[in-house]
């Protein structure tokens, strides 16, 4: 069984900003206005990385007034991490394997 991570979404992921954005949106969800204010990013800078989580399903939005809240889509946390939990079983399964040089 080959297990496979989604390379996509840990390059998402893989952005300081971006991973201190979901960090923050795990605990509540926020308004870009918050944002801002917790992450000290610049407004464009922040929508620009909040577009890039939402294009890969990590966040979805609720318009509230002249606001946008923004919360954090577990599954897709939980997905992640359940292809990094079969990848570690597959190294446990396979830690004796060992191909032989040519």
């Amino acid at each position: 069984m080959l297990t496979s991570v989604d390379t996509d979404l840990i390059r998402v992921l893989g952005d300081p900003l971006r991973l201190q954005i979901v960090t923050l949106l795990a605990r509540e969800t926020l308004c870009t206005t918050h944002l801002v204010e917790e992450t000290g990013a610049k407004q464009t800078n922040l929508s620009n990385h909040l577009k890039v989580l939402r294009e890969a399903g990590v966040v979805e939005t609720e318009p509230c007034g002249r606001f946008t809240y923004y919360r954090l889509k577990p599954d897709v946390i939980d997905a992640l991490a359940g292809q990094f939990a079969a990848l570690a079983e597959t190294a446990r399964t396979h830690a004796d394997t060992k191909r032989a040089c040519p």
